[in-house]
């Protein structure tokens, strides 16, 4: 019997237990004999069908709609509970094999994008691409992340050195294509970028570091929802002068008169969070969520989702198939 780790037995009475806590998944066995609790609560359910006292366990959970991987007919998958509670046999080796196949490229190399890049290496993504030339702050030093010793250096050599000794197997060049691009940007997206990424087919996250939050998304698989030309026509509706206004803000960076806004310790952990997520899901073959941004802003860090639709007089949804 093949649960996914970390799941508590819990005994709920004399001849009662629950499998998990959390609502999604979580499933009740009753009908027990006291020694069926006594093995369960002591030992989980790891290899329990192993044991003659609790082969009816497996029978228990099918009765719950829950039943094992292993005793579906071929060619079914487990309902959405079960994919919660078990752990079939081949999808970690499967979401191992895409992710350590996979390219992600990160431009911008602040605190947030380290944050990503680190979360991405972590989880065995294969190759990651660097593109940041701006010299580490001051105010990038912080936990988990820049120190003050690499202040001064290129953000983009210190970046990759953190990588390695993270995850040593980690690629930093050589491949030939981007899966995902994530582009970390301070004040708005760059407009021309955006579009340069639509137009060649490229899945990509947009991350704004802004005055007072983080701005996550929106994930943008073009031809499939709205992209970041639709995010500025939408304020142009509402304020005219954005075309002008977005124009200046993405301009800004360390060489400029107005240095780009720094990135606190609790939004960039909370942003980096979601945006590693976020790639995660479309390397792992997820349904992407499209047309959603969210902000992060302090005292709370709490994202505020933010949904957007596809503008009228964008035409990134008539794409072609094949860009």
């Amino acid at each position: 019997m093949r649960l996914r780790a970390g799941l508590r037995v819990l005994r709920r009475g004399p001849d009662e237990v629950q499998v998990g806590t959390d609502p999604r998944w979580a499933v009740r066995l009753t009908d027990l004999t006291p020694d069926e609790v006594d093995r369960l609560v002591r030992t989980g359910l790891e290899g329990c069908d192993d044991d003659p006292r609790l082969s009816r366990t497996a029978a228990l959970l099918t009765m719950s709609g829950l039943a094992l991987a292993d005793d579906r007919p071929a060619g079914q998958a487990p309902d959405d509970a079960a994919w919660g509670l078990l752990r079939p046999g081949d999808l970690p080796q499967v979401r191992a094999r895409r992710r350590a196949a996979a390219c992600v490229g990160i431009v911008g190399l602040g605190p947030t994008a380290l944050g990503v890049a680190a979360g991405l290496a972590a989880a065995g993504v294969g190759t990651l691409l660097l593109d940041d030339e701006s010299t580490v702050r001051p105010s990038d030093v912080g936990v988990g992340g820049y120190r003050w010793t690499d202040v001064g250096q290129q953000r983009e050599q210190v970046a990759a050195r953190l990588l390695r000794d993270l995850a040593p197997r980690v690629r930093l060049d050589g491949a030939d294509r981007v899966d995902v691009l994530v582009a970390v940007e301070p004040g708005a997206a760059d407009p021309e970028r955006g579009e340069r990424l639509v137009a060649s087919g490229v899945t990509h996250l947009s991350v704004v570091v802004r005055e007072a939050d983080t701005v996550v998304g929106p994930l943008v698989v073009p031809g499939a929802g709205p992209c970041l030309r639709c995010l500025d026509l939408h304020r142009a509706d509402l304020d005219p002068a954005w075309p002008v206004l977005v124009g200046q803000l993405a301009q800004a960076g360390p060489a400029d008169a107005t240095a780009p806004p720094a990135e606190p310790g609790p939004v960039a952990a909370v942003a980096s969070g979601l945006a590693t997520a976020a790639v995660l899901g479309v390397l792992d073959g997820l349904a992407p969520v499209l047309g959603v941004t969210r902000e992060v802003g302090l005292p709370d860090a709490v994202p505020r989702e933010r949904t957007w639709t596809v503008h009228p007089h964008c035409g990134c949804d008539r794409l072609p198939d094949e860009p």
